[in-house]
């Protein structure tokens, strides 16, 4: 016999995981989809919600199993070895971008709890009043929408998807629309496109080396900030900043964890039992 909580430990492992594993192949989206940040966003995550329904099937089950449950056979254990890799993988990649520190970006936006803007004194020296109040303006939109906090709990996302390269393409997506997004908002409160362009042209060319995934920096690839130049030199389209997220896009979410706990809770003993019987 094991303890209860031992057994859902191992279930969570390797159920919780597989379904990780099997939803996480979804593909990144087209390139013309990282316009909608919204939407971007919804895509990190919809990967999670079958882990999220095993999960909840596995809390119904707990919830009558006894203290001392069944004895989980070897070769299920054996099975739950590389999602528990996975996992300690991304949390110990997400406890290092924590300590991660880097002091060569031109402008930033760090913090976690409570974001603030960094800005370089090399920056600052070369750019005009101008220039520089656009680079503060698109930084500060960034603090509004706590995006270091976003971008960390992004990259651990992507992070309990490896190895699927579609993971890694849906967050690049994202961080794609992320700057789109922040572009605009600038301009909306009456920053003028070319010197928002201009202020991202100089961060590109102070920045030594790429900034922590827990930082929200001005510049980025060379060939993303051509778009982003072309796109700010054109006239904004009047349209109200996107919306982060929708409520109603949780109400199907929570309603399928509601049904999965409460088939865990009448179905979910003879479940586990036939799955040890079968592998035993």
């Amino acid at each position: 016999m094991m303890d209860r909580e031992l057994v859902l430990a191992v279930l969570t492992a390797l159920l919780g995981g597989g379904a990780l594993t099997v939803a996480g192949w979804w593909p990144a989206g087209a390139a013309q989809d990282c316009a909608c940040e919204s939407r971007t966003w919804r895509r990190i995550w919809l990967p999670f919600t079958p882990a999220l329904m095993t999960l909840g099937a596995l809390a119904g089950w707990a919830l009558n199993e006894p203290q001392d449950a069944e004895r989980v056979p070897n070769l299920l254990l054996c099975a739950a070895i590389p999602f528990v890799v996975i996992f300690l993988r991304a949390g110990w990649r997400a406890v290092r971008s924590l300590r991660a520190c880097n002091d060569d970006y031109a402008a930033a936006t760090v913090g976690l709890i409570r974001p603030r803007v960094m800005v370089s004194p090399r920056i600052v020296k070369v750019l005009d009043a101008a220039v520089l109040a656009a680079a503060l303006a698109h930084e500060r939109a960034h603090v509004r929408h706590r995006d270091p906090l976003r971008l960390w709990l992004a990259q651990i996302a992507t992070d309990l998807l490896w190895p699927w390269p579609a993971a890694t393409g849906r967050l690049l997506s994202w961080k794609r629309a992320l700057e789109f997004a922040r572009d605009d908002e600038a301009r909306l409160a009456g920053v003028a496109g070319p010197d928002l362009a201009a202020a991202i042209v100089a961060a590109l060319r102070l920045t030594r080396a790429a900034a922590p995934c827990t930082v929200a920096t001005l510049g980025a690839d060379e060939a993303f900030v051509k778009r982003r130049i072309e796109r700010l030199l054109r006239p904004l389209d009047a349209q109200p900043p996107q919306r982060r997220w929708d409520a109603w896009t949780l109400v199907p979410v929570v309603l399928g964890i509601g049904l999965a706990m409460l088939a865990g809770t009448t179905f979910g003993e003879h479940a586990v039992r036939s799955l040890f019987a079968a592998v035993a």
